[in-house]
């Protein structure tokens, strides 16, 4: 009886062991899924890496070459004038805005089928002007195109400074809003600054938190948000293939909604940038010298053509309206 157990059980244990070769075969294949599942994963990460360092620019420290520079190229005569009529190259613009997007509503898709959730953009309005009006419109339509969840607070002009903090408190607590924004300018009986700061640091997507600035100057740091217009003109340039490093970058207004983020964001890429404002005394000298010019003074027909160099890149961030020209992204090549 003990024999035949002790066989019984032998073969019991053969029958539920599996071969040799089938354990290997099956452990090979578990390697091979997880490797490719972890480079699928660092691919990943890398994409979303580079799409951030890409727009933060390349991290390289200061070296002074101790070699003399190539002579400057002497500045054009003061009558100099760009005749764009038959050079022109238009930065298409548009074509840029779509790719981004329909990158962002494929993000979106997959996020809402992960999680089952989707981003929430939250908007405070102010009074009644009508670029203000015309600007949270836009920001509403470009949520809906992406599907992105997008609140809106109107109040009248005459609230006071706390409804309007209170407003920006609810928005802040709401685990469904991601992002936060004040439409600018606030009427002039109000804080501009006390009421951007009440804004959740992870909630502020306009960027204008001291910590989002100052993060934003520090090349050792990354901010959480950077302006979405400084943003913008980088990605009209980069993505139309203008090379940053070493270019002279005039920007005409030192805004902290498009001048200053633009300018700090621009020496990330190692560009040597010239800020230009009301009290400049020789504005047109200094632009006339820069092969980026970048205008966000909001003021229409301030640069002329006497002001650029031939192959100056010109971007117009102002919407001033006007009765025959309409603002233009060109590139004088």
């Amino acid at each position: 009886m003990g024999a035949a157990a002790v066989a019984l059980l032998a073969a019991t244990r053969r029958r539920s062991t599996p071969p040799v070769t089938s354990l290997l075969s099956r452990a090979v294949r578990g390697l091979h899924e997880a490797t490719a599942a972890a480079e699928e994963d660092r691919a990943r990460a890398r994409r979303r890496r580079s799409s951030s360092s890409r727009l933060l620019g390349p991290d390289i420290s200061d070296t002074w070459d101790p070699s003399p520079r190539a002579a400057a190229r002497p500045p054009p005569p003061r009558d100099y004038a760009v005749d764009c009529e038959p050079t022109v190259t238009i930065i298409d613009g548009k074509s840029i805005a779509e790719d981004i997007r329909l990158q962002i509503s494929e993000e979106v898709r997959q996020m809402k089928n992960a999680v089952g959730h989707v981003p929430g953009l939250a908007v405070v309005l102010v009074g009644d002007r009508r670029d203000s009006q015309s600007y949270v419109r836009f920001k509403v339509k470009g949520c809906e195109e992406v599907g992105i969840k997008s609140l809106l607070a109107e109040l009248p002009g005459n609230c006071t400074e706390d409804e309007v903090v209170d407003s920006v408190a609810r928005f802040n607590d709401d685990p469904s809003v991601h992002g936060v924004l004040v439409q600018l300018p606030l009427p002039q009986h109000m804080d501009e600054e006390k009421i951007l700061n009440t804004i959740s640091l992870d909630k502020d997507v306009d960027g204008f938190h001291p910590l989002n600035v100052g993060n934003l100057a520090l090349r050792s740091r990354k901010p959480l948000f950077v302006s979405c217009a400084a943003k913008a003109c980088l990605e009209l340039l980069l993505q139309s293939g203008i090379d940053l490093m070493g270019k002279h970058v005039t920007i005409i207004g030192r805004s902290k909604v498009v001048g200053l983020p633009t300018s700090l964001l621009l020496q990330r890429h190692h560009a040597t940038v010239s800020v230009i404002h009301a009290f400049t005394a020789n504005p047109e000298e200094i632009t006339r010298e820069s092969d980026i010019v970048i205008s966000a003074a909001g003021v229409a027909n301030l640069v002329r053509g006497s002001w650029l160099k031939q192959g100056a890149v010109v971007i117009d961030v102002g919407t001033n309206p006007v009765e025959v020209i309409t603002d233009v992204y060109c590139s004088f090549a």
